[in-house]
C-alpha cells in the first residue's frame, strides 16, 4: 500500500491565516468561521505560491484604500467602535466591542463636552492601541467616515472651540494624534455599512 501523500492547507481567511500541514490544524482556523477561505495543495511550493497570490487578492481593496471595504460580508473577528452623545457638542462616551460576541473590550467614561466625530476618532485610535498591545491585526469597524479620515491624516480637524470646558477632550485628541504619529499598525479600518448591516455592534441605542 502506498504511503498517503501529505497535503498542505492554505487558509486565506480564517482565525489565523497561513499554511498548515494537516487538516486538523486547518480545521481549527476555519470551522465555524464566517467567510472562511481555504484550499489544499499537494506540495509546499504550490501552497506558498497560492497563499501569497490569494493574500494579495484578498487585501487589494484595503491596499487601495485601507479605510473602506467593498465586501458585503462582515469580518466578525474584529473590533467595532461607537460613540454615545447627548448633544453635539455635548457629553461624549465611547466603547469598543468584539464584533461577533459583543464583549466590551474597552470604554471611556463620559467626557463633559465634545463632539461625535472627536469621540469616534478617539475610539478608533484606542482600538488600534489596544490591538497593538494584544499583537492582533484584526480589523476595526467604525460608522464615521469623518473620524476615519482623521485617523488616516493623523490629525483631528475638529472645529470645536478649545476652552476650559473642552480642554479635556482636546488633551485626549492630542494624545491620540501623538500615538498615530509614533506608531504603526496593520489593522484595516473599515466602514460599517449601517444601511446593509444595521446598527454597528458597539451602538449605544440612543437614536
Amino acid at each position: 500500500m502506498s504511503k498517503k501523500q501529505q497535503k498542505f492547507y492554505v487558509v486565506w481567511n480564517g482565525r489565523q491565516r497561513g499554511i498548515y500541514t494537516s487538516w486538523a490544524e486547518c480545521e481549527k482556523q476555519v470551522k465555524g468561521f464566517q467567510g472562511a477561505k481555504f484550499k489544499s495543495f499537494p506540495t509546499k511550493a504550490e501552497a506558498e505560491q497560492a497563499f501569497q497570490a490569494g493574500k494579495s487578492n484578498s487585501v487589494k481593496a484595503i491596499k487601495k484604500d485601507r479605510f473602506h471595504t467593498d465586501t458585503d460580508e462582515v469580518i466578525w473577528d474584529s473590533v467595532s467602535v461607537d460613540v454615545g452623545c447627548r448633544g453635539n457638542p455635548g457629553i461624549v462616551e465611547y466603547k469598543g466591542v468584539h464584533t461577533k460576541t459583543g464583549e466590551v473590550l474597552f470604554s471611556h467614561d463620559e467626557i463633559h463636552i465634545g463632539t461625535n466625530n472627536m469621540g469616534e476618532f478617539l475610539a478608533i485610535v484606542h482600538a488600534l492601541a489596544y490591538l497593538k498591545k494584544q499583537n492582533k491585526t484584526i480589523p476595526v469597524y467604525s460608522d464615521s467616515e469623518t473620524a476615519m479620515k482623521w485617523v488616516k491624516a493623523k490629525k483631528a480637524k475638529s472645529t470645536l472651540k478649545r476652552d476650559s470646558e473642552t480642554e479635556y477632550i482636546w488633551t485626549l485628541v492630542e494624545r491620540a494624534e501623538a500615538w498615530l504619529q509614533n506608531n504603526t499598525y496593520l489593522n484595516p479600518i473599515l466602514k460599517w455599512r449601517t444601511e446593509k448591516w444595521g446598527e454597528i455592534k458597539a451602538d449605544y441605542g440612543r437614536k
